[in-house]
């Protein structure tokens, strides 16, 4: 079995992924384009001194990577980090070790020291943004009602809408990403 540094090797960069993609393509680039990164010198300023790696576990038709990808894109850019990335369905052997609640959720972002160890984790979303996705999809019918599969559809394209566009959830992802990676490295 590959090391999480051996995938990292191995892995294409954000950049390259970005270029790349055909299903969230343009959401992606409206957020890279449209997010600042808040002023936080402390926090990039860590991300500097400890240059941990960003190995990100991702897929181009995932709303969650369309909109967190961008963001930690611009983190590991202000703080000249290298974050690569790496397809989940052609990587299960990695996904299936960062499961989220037994599921192969995406993305993920695993962090790792220079010398190639998992330092850390984060992903696949900001607390705040779990909350809001299950509250509308409390709201759906149940699976066996006609409407379900319609209802479904429009609730997940106005998620993805919502990610694209919504500065708060964007503030969201920087906040918990912040607060995870920064317990991880001190």
């Amino acid at each position: 079995m590959k090391t999480e540094q051996q995938y990292f090797d191995e892995a294409i960069s954000i950049q390259d992924y970005m270029d790349s993609m055909t299903t969230h393509k343009d959401n992606s680039f409206k957020v890279y384009n449209n997010y600042q990164l808040p002023e936080d010198e402390e926090f990039i300023s860590l991300l500097a001194s400890k240059k941990p790696h960003i190995l990100t576990i991702t897929e181009d038709w995932c709303g969650d990577a369309m909109m967190n990808n961008p963001i930690i894109r611009k983190i590991a850019e202000a703080a000249n980090l290298e974050m690569r990335c790496v397809y989940r369905d052609q990587n299960l052997e990695l996904m299936d070790q960062y499961l989220t609640n037994g599921g192969r959720s995406i993305p993920v972002y695993i962090i790792l020291s220079e010398a190639g160890e998992v330092i850390g984790k984060w992903g696949p979303r900001a607390p705040q943004l779990q909350e809001y996705v299950l509250a509308n999809k409390a709201k759906l019918p149940s699976q066996d009602d006609p409407t379900f599969t319609e209802k479904q559809k429009e609730l997940f394209a106005g998620i993805t809408e919502e990610n694209a566009s919504n500065e708060e959830f964007w503030g969201w992802v920087y906040d918990d990403f912040r607060k995870v990676i920064t317990d991880t490295l001190k």
